[in-house]
């Protein structure tokens, strides 16, 4: 069995009919998405209300046929099922893969609970060692931070689109992805409060994918099954 969808289908324990959840974005979250459609319609849960974090997931839940609100009319959440792109041992998080971070920190910050869902790849010792950290920018002057993002000690890359233009955002924005594998001692951030500090000191850096504190729940797949830990 996948370890993603082991992950997602354990996720389902925490769920309760009457919940207002957060639908996270990302191939983890679509597969917790499809396992959650598959359970309403075997009527094990009824009266959910989901909030999506990216439009690719709305369209994703709508499909299966969840019932979408919005945080206006839905601002306090039960609980928000995502993924993640790195998970290190204080539960701290690198998000944005998927191109929804700033989105995925608005709902998680709307929510009681977080949990989160990844297959056992993800765990790494230091954020930053596999993957590099995504910044959303506003468009205009973009270009104006990469020195201050090397200063940082990181690389950064524009992220790209298939058609080879500037990724946009759901928002609007472009992602600049950072990779801090080889930055300072040994590889990856050894200061991720400090880094989201300084990153969000800049005019026109909207967002950083560094999720610090926020999961409450890891849940952990692999092709054996999942594991479920609390905070």
């Amino acid at each position: 069995m996948d370890p993603k969808q082991n992950a997602a289908r354990r996720a389902l324990e925490l769920i309760e009919s009457g919940m207002a959840l957060g639908l996270g974005t990302g191939s983890t979250a679509n597969h917790f998405v499809r396992e959650l459609g598959n359970q309403v319609r075997a009527g094990r849960f009824s009266d959910l209300r989901c909030v999506a974090t990216s439009e690719a997931t709305a369209r994703l839940a709508t499909a299966e046929g969840l019932t979408l609100v919005s945080l206006e009319d839905q601002p306090i959440l039960d609980l928000t099922v995502d993924g993640a792109d790195e998970v290190d041992p204080e539960w701290n998080l690198i998000k944005g893969g998927g191109g929804s971070l700033l989105r995925e920190k608005i709902v998680a910050q709307a929510s009681r609970t977080i949990a989160i869902v990844v297959d056992e790849s993800k765990r790494v010792s230091r954020l930053g060692e596999r993957w590099a950290l995504p910044v959303e920018v506003i468009p205009f002057g973009w270009k104006t931070h990469l020195a201050h993002f090397r200063d940082l000690g990181g690389v950064p890359t524009l992220r790209l689109g298939e058609d080879g233009a500037p990724f946009v955002t759901d928002e609007g924005n472009f992602t600049v992805d950072i990779d801090f594998s080889n930055a300072g001692r040994g590889h990856g951030l050894a200061a991720p409060e400090t880094l989201h500090a300084e990153l969000r000191r800049r005019a026109g850096v909207v967002e950083t994918g560094l999720f610090l504190g926020m999961a409450s729940i890891l849940i952990i797949g692999s092709a054996a099954g999942a594991t479920l830990e609390r905070r």
